[in-house]
């Protein structure tokens, strides 16, 4: 699956586009120490992953939960945690 890119531009897929933002990540870090990096990710993920399902489902809760392959009640805790309720 690829991400959505300008037509000039390489089309990066879901793992290299993590992946590169990782490694940006830890350059920006400068020597610091991280955290957190997982709850991070899932959140940076999970959030936009969201929002394009629930548009394709067209705001159908069940739809969604269906092609995310979660229960629905999953789902809206997800929904309620990141604000999209």
């Amino acid at each position: 699956m690829n991400s959505c890119v300008h037509p000039k531009m390489k089309s990066l897929s879901i793992d290299e586009a993590v992946t590169r933002n990782l490694e940006k990540y830890f350059v920006d870090l400068g020597g610091s120490r991280p955290s957190a990096i997982y709850d991070m990710v899932l959140s940076a993920v999970e959030r936009p992953m969201l929002e394009v399902v629930m548009k394709h489902a067209q705001g159908n809760q069940l739809r969604a939960s269906e092609m995310l392959g979660i229960n629905r009640n999953t789902l809206r805790k997800k929904l309620q945690t990141h604000g999209l309720l």
